[in-house]
């Protein structure tokens, strides 16, 4: 049998938020000198490394890919060695480096607490003209990710399934207004610019024992959510909630996701990068193996880089024309 590529991954979910890791079959990108060079490298360079496990027929919508291994499967697979019980590592991932705490008992990856990169706050309630909806006020945030982050009740929805569909649309509206408003731009890094995600929210709700939590959901373009609470997302709240004297240091918030999954959050300190107020926020939760796959591309395949199908894709077709990712 003659195969052009195998691509080797392990499946994980992390809150019910699919993250799939790559394990072989994909070289590290050459003339790459700094970790955010390695994705710019495939996005430019090499982007059917994406496509082909991504989409159909061997991906869907509602999954993500990594290259940077994930902690659960690098202890629970045992390409890292796990010291029980907890086992500290540090990630280099294009954000930043990322150290992480995991908590281990007979053999396992029981959870992982993240320390995220400084999360900073732009705006706080910038007027947004969505249109037909009309002015919305949105803050945004960074958090490794640019967040446009919106109180669902602004825009008259409750966060559950049965809104799905109107909180996806109303998600991406909100995403490319904002774009048009106003674009912010990372202090260190002046290529990191735009939004790239809205995140939803609910007010904190304050349980008898005085724990705060709150429901977020956040919206993945072209057009779906994601499963976990989010863990980039859930410190970009940090950021919005600190700001709003809402949450203090040391305060802990479990955010909840769409589909009832949770993380533990807090703010360890505050600090300032940039001339930007900043919290030192950490998101803590678990996730689960769920596989191992290989997957191949035969040289007489008709789709080599998968495709897309628009009811489930949210790819409109240009000009009438089929279109293959």
């Amino acid at each position: 049998m003659k195969l052009t590529r195998t691509i080797s991954t392990v499946g994980v979910h992390c809150a019910g938020e699919v993250g799939d890791a790559i394990v072989g079959g994909v070289l590290n990108p050459p003339r790459c000198k700094t970790m955010y060079e390695k994705p710019l490298y495939f996005q430019n360079e090499a982007d059917d490394i994406r496509k082909l496990p991504m989409n159909e027929p061997r991906g869907r919508p509602a999954m993500r890919m990594n290259l940077i291994l994930p902690p659960t499967m690098l202890l629970d697979t045992g390409t890292v060695k796990i010291t029980e019980p907890v086992t500290k590592l540090n990630l280099n991932t294009p954000a930043s480096l990322v150290s992480v705490t995991a908590d281990c008992e007979d053999g396992k990856c029981k959870a992982v607490a993240f320390n995220d990169v400084p999360a900073s706050v732009y705006k706080l309630g910038l007027p947004v003209d969505v249109p037909g909806m009309g002015v919305t006020s949105v803050d945004i945030a960074w958090s490794g990710m640019h967040y446009a982050i919106v109180d669902a009740r602004s825009v008259g929805l409750e966060i559950k399934n049965a809104n799905g569909p109107k909180l996806i649309e109303i998600g991406e509206k909100i995403k490319q207004a904002t774009g048009n408003t106003y674009i912010p731009v990372h202090p260190g890094n002046d290529k990191i610019r735009g939004v790239t995600t809205v995140e939803l929210t609910e007010p904190i709700r304050q349980a008898l024992d005085s724990t705060k939590t709150a429901v977020n959901t956040v919206v993945v373009s072209p057009g779906r959510f994601d499963r976990c609470p989010c863990g980039t997302g859930s410190c970009a709240r940090l950021a919005v909630l600190h700001a709003r004297g809402q949450l203090q240091v040391g305060e802990k918030l479990v955010h909840q996701s769409i589909i009832g999954s949770t993380f533990d959050c807090h703010i360890r300190g505050t600090t300032t990068v940039g001339g930007l107020k900043t919290v030192l926020p950490t998101a803590k939760g678990s996730a689960w193996i769920t596989g191992f796959k290989h997957m191949s591309l035969d040289p007489s395949d008709p789709f080599p880089t998968g495709f897309r199908v628009g009811y489930q894709w949210h790819m409109p077709e240009p000009s009438g024309e089929r279109v293959l990712e």
